[in-house]
């Protein structure tokens, strides 16, 4: 049989994404697909593209005519092209306009509610929707809004990503960054991601105000960076609160080993990579009860509205006095963490789409 070319194309590369498509990658090379990742520069290297077997085209992260053109040019050829977020599917549908190449479009979040920039964005989003052969969810709310927006085909598909490995023990991780951030025996408080309006940052600081009568005192830590960063230090600064901005870690995973709970304050979500590592290693987990998270987690965290600054300190402190209760959290987060779809499973998932669509297209195979 012939073997199956496809084209993955990624925008900013999120964290998120940029590991799946890294994952998806190395899974569809192993089963004797050939694989190019169209992605802007910096990418290449940051998620090590060339180790997972793939061939690497830099594009950069525009819709003018020769960004355009470029990837018109990396797709010519390919049997199938998939695409991995709103800016990538919307470049990939310029650059196919004329080709017989179906497209698959993975949704990994969806657009802001308000605002002009988000009726722009919902106008992109249905463009995409309808321009795809198949449009695949990672969690079932974007599915419903792809079929909203008039996608042919929408498909859930709760991909995984690959689990970080910190290279050291859990304790020593856990001694390291309890001595870098001097917690001595305070609780430790972690959340992640970038810092941008919708994470709900502003609420966790508002909770952490009212956390200073705890006793003892918790230290909260945000790991992440972004243009709220400047907002956020001054206020922190200005109000004494019991803060770190810890920047832009690649060490999530000895964070979370340090960590008495992770916090997912965010508006909205759909499959948090820190929700996922948190109950994956048995961190209690408090986050908003939006988008997907609730069908990520299940049972195995504690669920507050978004926004509402008290049912957060309240939820927070209240883990914070019960062991018991935190460690059954740990325990039902792996367990809940069992169940979801594995790397390979993921893979076989989305190659088995590949494979009806082009069949359909005529008769392309993989080895």
């Amino acid at each position: 049989m012939t073997q199956l070319r496809t084209v993955q194309v990624l925008g900013g590369g999120s964290a998120g994404s940029s590991a799946h498509v890294r994952s998806l990658a190395a899974g569809l090379v192993a089963r004797g697909v050939r694989v190019t990742v169209c992605a802007p520069a910096e990418l290449e290297h940051i998620f090590d593209v060339p180790g997972a077997g793939a061939r690497f085209t830099p594009v950069p992260r525009r819709s003018d005519p020769a960004a355009v053109g470029a990837l018109r040019a990396a797709c010519a050829g390919a049997d199938l092209v998939h695409a991995h977020g709103l800016h990538a599917a919307v470049r990939a549908t310029m650059a196919l306009g004329g080709l017989r190449i179906p497209l698959v479009v993975t949704w990994h979040t969806r657009t802001p509610d308000d605002g002009a920039r988000g009726t722009v964005l919902r106008l992109l989003e249905r463009r995409a929707a309808r321009a795809a052969a198949v449009v695949l969810g990672t969690c079932s709310e974007l599915v419903d809004l792809a079929r909203t927006h008039g996608a042919r085909d929408a498909r859930l598909a709760p991909h995984a990503v690959p689990l970080p490995q910190s290279g050291e023990s859990v304790r020593a991780a856990q001694d390291r960054t309890r001595a870098e951030f001097g917690t001595g025996g305070r609780p430790l408080v972690l959340a992640a991601g970038s810092l941008v309006p919708g994470r709900g940052y502003g609420t966790l600081l508002d909770a952490a105000a009212l956390w200073r009568e705890l006793e003892p005192e918790p230290l909260v830590v945000i790991a992440g960076e972004g243009r709220e960063r400047a907002a956020l230090e001054r206020r922190i600064g200005a109000e004494g609160l019991p803060v770190r901005l810890a920047g832009r870690r690649d060490d999530i995973p000895a964070l979370l080993a340090a960590a008495d709970i992770a916090v997912l304050p965010s508006r909205w979500e759909a499959r948090s990579l820190l929700a996922q590592e948190a109950l994956r290693r048995g961190v209690p987990l408090v986050a908003t009860a939006v988008g997907g998270v609730p069908e990520l987690v299940g049972r195995a965290a504690e669920l507050v509205p978004y926004g509402d600054v008290g049912a957060l300190a309240v939820t927070v402190a209240d883990l914070l006095g019960d062991g018991a209760r935190r460690a059954e959290l740990a325990r039902e987060g792996r367990a809940q963490a069992s169940r979801w779809q594995t790397e390979d499973e993921t893979v076989a998932q989305v190659l088995s789409v590949y494979d009806e669509l082009v069949t359909v297209r005529g008769g392309m195979g993989r080895i």
